[in-house]
Formats: structure tokens, sequence, C-alpha cells
């Protein structure tokens, strides 16, 4: 199945403010980067790339979680990353029921990611 019709699934599957609030970081993260590609991994993860893997996202019981895979070396100016501090790699934001998803900021640290591995790509 295509990975973008699992994901539309999975918000479609989340009636409650997760699946809403999937759906508002989903649409930040296309709007980032015309070149993003959506994918479906690690036992049902959206997964966007470009060029490597930018963020995964993840619906819990009480948060969404969105995973940016080298989170650790952005910048992060509008500091949104709020969990996985300590790692030397990830970085995550948590969104609880009432936060805004704030698609400017968010869009903007997508935005950095690619940039991020299109540097990385040249490096090679």
């Amino acid at each position: 199945m295509d990975a973008s019709l699992q994901i539309d699934q999975l918000i479609a599957a989340l009636t409650d403010w997760r699946g809403k609030t999937l759906a508002e970081i989903r649409k930040c993260i296309v709007a980032a980067d015309s070149e993003i590609i959506e994918e479906w991994k690690w036992r049902g993860s959206p997964v966007w790339s470009h060029h490597g893997i930018i963020a995964v996202a993840n619906a819990h019981k009480a948060k969404v979680k969105l995973t940016f895979y080298h989170g650790a070396n952005l910048a992060d100016a509008d500091k949104l990353f709020n969990a996985g501090l300590d790692g030397n790699a990830w970085r995550a934001i948590d969104f609880f029921e009432d936060d805004l998803v704030g698609s400017k900021a968010l869009t903007a640290l997508v935005q950095e990611a690619v940039e991020f591995n299109l540097r990385k790509k040249k490096a090679r």
C-alpha cells in the first residue's frame, strides 16, 4: 500500500485530538519542501525524508511525538524540541492535547533538517 495512503488511514483512525495534530504536523512537513517523500516504516510509523530521514511521527496515548533523525545537529531557533534533549543525534517534539502545532516554526525546522541532509550528502 502507498505510504501516503497509510498515513491518511492512520490519521483517520485517530478520531481524537491526536489525528488532528498529526494532520497539522504532516501539512507543515510536506509544505516545507516539494521533494519530501512520505514513507511508512517500523511497525507503522509515518516517516518523512529528503536525501535521508527527516522525522518520524508516533501517536501515543497522551501525545504525538515527532522525532527528528538529526535533531541534535539543528539550531532549532524557535526552541521547539522538548524531548530527547540529552541524545547525541535525535531530538523530538512532544505535542500534547492543548498544544498548537506552530506551523511557521515547524516548517522552518523541517527546512533546516532538509538543508542538513543535503549538506551531509554533499560531504560524502
